[in-house]
């Protein structure tokens, strides 16, 4: 065995032969740890002649050869989850969820063996609690499968005998971090232990068919711990958003080999673990203020799912000369950009007042088409004259103020049908291919000056 010693970055991965105090890769202070590396010897570098020919396991197919038939997907019991999944857990799988501590992760997992257990065995893994501590969270969750087995264990070598021995059909990890492979001299939670313990687990999911869930800690600036080719190597990446003094739980698929990144599952957290919200537009909605300015409805698109929720916007005199912008739920600087154009192409001096954007619930909105209630919301707050609570704002604009047009109108228009809503303000270039609608009223304009004239 040959011995080297590199140091790795904690936070990237990126590797050196010698310590530095800023990591080249990621530019992160104070982040290179050594780690020691044994290989094996290997008698030639390259491919000799008498191993040219030899046979190998694996061979190329033709693209017309490959069964591409979809397999059936395994549902976990929540709908909400499966959406996000893309229909289902794809057996063979490999998915990280990720998230805050106390946000759910482990509470959601052995939720889904409940469901799981009714015709699949389920192995929990947990390299954090005890078998007792795992059973009186069970407990607390009523749940009372046969089928599900739990093992407190961190070694690796130990996990992967107990899955040749059960055969599971489910293998919940809780958490990577938490495990080490011991042929690698490092500790765990290292990077290197970290790719080890998930090169390991990929093979258990790709050879044997084994669906695996892999919990990941993340760091204090919100991105999951560890290199980043522990997102590369795993198949589909959860990320949990949400604040944990807030009920609401949102699931969010940062990364997903078998179905769309797009797709959002909501939930509330009770005392009986994560419940399913069917409606999200209208568990967003409760508690909207009447006749109050600075509030405004928006109806944004995640995946295929229409969602409707509250933009507040609270302007405030400012005693300093630089004005204080500060956003939640959506891009600051885009918030900033659509005040420039509000100051510009409107005529609201916005100059002299604080601005504070806030999106209702904690959802979070990168969609541009809610550029029409954020503004809507800003107006009316400046002005001081509240938006009628039937009216629903859907539109990107652009920076001459112009309202350009926007995908998935008909299912935005239904969406705000369902809930009660009058009247929809939309831009007019969309508004020329719809459908007319005896529930509610389209009311089409080009530009950001006129959408407040006909709202305020």
């Amino acid at each position: 065995m040959k011995t080297k010693s590199v140091f790795v970055c904690n936070e990237c991965g990126t590797e050196s032969i010698k310590w530095m105090g800023k990591c080249p890769g990621c530019s992160a202070w104070n982040t290179m740890v050594e780690e020691v590396i044994q290989s094996a010897a290997s008698t030639s570098r390259g491919i000799s002649a008498g191993n040219a020919g030899a046979n190998f396991s694996s061979s190329p197919k033709k693209l017309s050869e490959i069964d591409a038939t979809e397999e059936e997907r395994i549902m976990t019991g929540m709908g909400e989850l499966d959406r996000v999944l893309g229909g289902g857990i794809v057996r063979g799988s490999l998915v990280l969820v990720g998230g805050d501590p106390g946000i759910g992760k482990s509470t959601i997992l052995l939720q889904i063996s409940e469901y799981l257990g009714k015709n699949k065995s389920v192995l929990y893994v947990s390299g954090e609690e005890s078998q007792k501590q795992i059973k009186m969270r069970a407990e607390r969750l009523s749940i009372t499968t046969e089928n599900l087995k739990l093992l407190s264990e961190t070694n690796m070598d130990a996990i992967v005998q107990t899955v040749d021995r059960e055969s599971p059909d489910i293998l919940i990890v809780d958490s990577v971090q938490t495990m080490f492979n011991p042929n690698v001299s490092s500790l765990p939670g290292n990077v290197t232990q970290i790719r080890e313990v998930t090169v390991t687990l990929m093979k258990i999911a790709k050879e044997r068919g084994i669906s695996v869930f892999l919990v990941g800690h993340v760091t204090k600036e919100g991105a999951l711990a560890g290199p980043k080719v522990l997102e590369h190597i795993v198949d589909c990446v959860l990320y949990f958003e949400g604040e944990k003094q807030l009920a609401y739980r949102i699931i969010r698929a940062v990364k997903n080999r078998f179905g769309s990144t797009n797709e959002i599952g909501m939930f509330e957290m009770s005392e009986r673990g994560l419940i399913e919200v069917k409606n999200p537009s209208e568990m967003l909605l409760s508690g909207r203020p009447a006749n109050v300015s600075g509030s405004c409805v928006i109806c944004t698109m995640e995946g295929t799912r229409p969602i409707m929720a509250e933009i507040q916007a609270l302007l405030a005199p400012t005693n300093f000369g630089n004005p204080r912008r500060m956003s939640t739920g959506l891009d600051n600087n885009r918030a900033v950009l659509l005040m420039a154009v509000l100051e510009r192409r409107v005529g609201l001096q916005l100059s002299s007042f604080d601005a504070y954007i806030n999106v209702v619930g904690g959802l979070r909105i990168t969609e541009p088409a809610i550029d029409l209630g954020v503004m809507l919301a800003i107006a009316s707050g400046f002005r001081n004259i509240p938006i009628p609570g039937n009216v629903v704002a859907v539109g990107e604009v652009g920076l001459t103020g112009e309202l350009r047009a926007c995908s998935f109108l008909e299912g935005r228009i239904a969406e705000a049908e369902k809930l009660g809503f009058e009247k929809i303000i939309l831009p007019a270039s969309s508004a020329k291919k719809l459908k007319p609608s005896k529930k509610i009223e389209v009311v089409p304009v080009w530009n950001v000056r006129e959408a407040i004239e006909k709202v305020l």
